[in-house]
């Protein structure tokens, strides 16, 4: 089980939006439903409610990595981190959802490898804010996925901390050696009240060679994106040849007829 490890903090106020490792905007977007929590969520049950502001644009895409004790890089990850988290407002004094973009640059990284776990920190605002990630390899197939996810946020709104993880969690499969990729926008279900949006993501927690991601393995979105225009090309191709077939049988037989005349 993943420590409950990090904090969330993005609430400063308007006009010091500049200083903050977040952008982020009220909406009242429906949170997907997630898998059972390690610890009780803070929110009541209530629907949440927030202003009708819309959802920010989608997050710049950071770079983050890992390394080891003789200091060569083990972990590394290229992606843009989107929150779904909702919360009691202490001003408000009902929940609200807020959807938080993560700013790379004012994000720092940090974690662990070991023979077969790994773990990448993401820690912003004066470290009262960090996401963590937990992968394992499974040694006997070589193959490696994300199998929890640690978040935590202390928020000047929030009427009390926040803290969330999920230890049973299966994306981001890849292979030892090589890495995990995901173009499109994929959303992570971690408990009920949070879940995490990737963007253009590509990650490598084991198996690295210098500074390079191994071959990547692509996501399911990704490859649908690529066979939907294979297949409505083929479905195309296959409609003209029998419009073609039947021309030259209408032909033919036209023939036949005007040779029997």
């Amino acid at each position: 089980m993943p420590p409950q490890g990090g904090v969330l903090h993005f609430g400063v106020k308007p006009g010091d939006a500049s200083l903050n490792p977040f952008i982020y905007i009220n909406t009242a977007t429906t949170l997907h439903q997630g898998f059972a929590t390690d610890a009780p969520p803070t929110a009541p049950a209530s629907q949440p409610s927030a202003s009708p502001a819309g959802n920010p644009a989608p997050p710049e895409r950071g770079n983050y990595t890992v390394t080891n004790s003789n200091g060569s890089t083990c972990l590394m990850a290229r992606m843009g981190l989107q929150f779904n988290l909702s919360f009691i407002s202490a001003d408000l004094k009902k929940t609200v959802l807020e959807v938080v973009n993560l700013q790379p640059n004012l994000t720092k990284s940090s974690g662990s490898c070991e023979a077969d776990t790994a773990t990448l920190i993401l820690t912003a605002n004066d470290e009262k804010t960090n996401l963590t990630f937990f992968f394992s390899l499974n040694s006997t197939s070589s193959k490696y996925h994300l199998g929890g996810i640690a978040l935590t946020a202390a928020w000047p709104d929030m009427s009390s901390p926040f803290s969330a993880s999920n230890s049973s969690l299966d994306y981001f499969r890849g292979t030892l050696g090589g890495s995990y990729m995901c173009r499109e926008e994929q959303t992570l279900d971690v408990v009920e009240n949070f879940s995490l949006n990737t963007f253009q993501l590509q990650v490598q927690p084991f198996g690295l060679t210098g500074k390079q991601f191994g071959a990547a393995e692509e996501c399911q979105i990704d490859e649908d994106d690529v066979l939907i225009p294979i297949i409505v090309g083929a479905s195309l191709a296959g409609l003209v040849l029998i419009v073609l077939v039947a021309y030259l049988i209408g032909m033919k037989r036209s023939q036949a007829g005007y040779q029997t005349i």
